[in-house]
């Protein structure tokens, strides 16, 4: 295990949103600065304009200009934007949007060059964000290209819930022709393999959600399920993963089944995210799976309505970064293990 502090970086999200509030108002509290070393990347005096705006004073971040210079006893900022740099509380502005990119890509380069150990999103706002530099639907996206993977998962996590998604920022039309036996086949392996190595479940349950109403009502309102999803996992069976379904996932929600998995698998964003928001409330974390660096970030958006009236929540920012030090511990966790396994005894030399 790590017995230096974890290297957090910390990008800055959307100026004119909520970000700056819930980073500040997690890092206020000192507690923090005993699992980990926080390293926002943003802008000072954007950083001085939401404390002034919040009224939250005897506090001020530690201006550094690499993360090898982060004060371990100190929130840290490195500063990737210029002075002159313009805050519109609650609006979309272009401004906004490029400060967003700036602040991820120097992060993520920070991060890829093993200089972090892992990240904290801020959310972005999807559409200011985007321009010659980033072509994408979200951070998810932006990440899996970055690093040049061949799949990711995004999975909604919680002390007592954990939800990945088949597609994420996919157009609920768009979604039918990208299901495959293979491709959800590839995704729960992934989610399996993330909930053991990232959250250490030995030999996860996983529950696969049904695609159509009633799970397809036996191909009466849709044939997806007997055709691709139930061939998927009895093939995964075979490979001695523990995949259950497809579950109709009205039923399997409000009845309270998915208490009994480690993992839910849903087929699209709003059939996952529904019920997860709805069951967690302010403590779930997005975790990105599947990339060679951690990425967590709190399972909300910019909120430009609360931008300023200092009443955002941040106990998914918080959440997040104590999300991204357990994955960080785990993984280490795993590495050790899977490189110094417990060598066989011969039981005759213990007669």
């Amino acid at each position: 295990m790590k017995t230096q502090k974890i290297r957090i970086g910390i990008t800055q999200g959307d100026i004119n949103g909520i970000g700056y509030e819930v980073i500040l108002k997690t890092l206020l509290d000192n507690r923090i600065l005993e699992i980990c070393t926080p390293v926002v990347y943003g802008s000072p005096k954007v950083a001085a304009y939401h404390r002034k705006t919040l009224n939250i004073s005897d506090f001020s971040l530690n201006i550094i200009k690499s993360p090898e210079e982060a004060n371990p006893k100190r929130a840290n900022i490195i500063n990737c934007l210029s002075d002159d740099i313009r805050v519109e509380l609650g609006k979309s502005t272009a401004v906004a949007g490029e400060a967003s990119y700036l602040s991820l890509k120097k992060a993520v380069e920070d991060a890829k060059n093993g200089k972090l150990d892992a990240l904290v999103t801020a959310p972005i706002n999807k559409y200011n964000i985007q321009s010659d530099n980033f072509k994408f639907p979200g951070h998810t996206e932006f990440l899996k290209d970055y690093f040049n993977v061949n799949d990711v998962l995004m999975l909604m996590t919680s002390d007592f819930l954990k939800v990945g998604l088949f597609t994420v920022h996919v157009p609920l039309k768009d979604v039918f022709p990208l299901i495959s036996e293979e491709s959800i086949s590839q995704k729960i392996r992934l989610m399996n393999r993330s909930l053991s190595e990232d959250f250490r479940i030995r030999k996860p349950k996983i529950a696969v959600l049904g695609l159509n109403p009633h799970a397809g009502e036996d191909g009466m309102l849709g044939k997806e399920e007997n055709e691709i999803i139930k061939p998927a996992i009895e093939n995964l069976k075979k490979e001695e993963l523990l995949i259950f379904g497809p579950y109709a996932a009205d039923g399997f929600f409000g009845s309270g089944n998915y208490m009994k998995f480690d993992g839910i698998f849903a087929l699209y964003h709003d059939q996952g995210l529904i019920p997860f928001k709805s069951l967690v409330r302010n403590e779930g974390v997005n975790y990105t799976a599947g990339l060679p660096v951690i990425r967590t970030s709190p399972a909300h958006g910019t909120a430009f309505e609360l931008a300023g009236k200092n009443m955002a929540n941040h106990d998914s920012f918080r959440k997040a970064i104590y999300t991204a030090c357990d994955i960080y511990q785990n993984r280490l966790f795993h590495a050790d293990i899977t490189n110094n396994p417990l060598s066989p005894v011969d039981l005759k030399e213990l007669e």
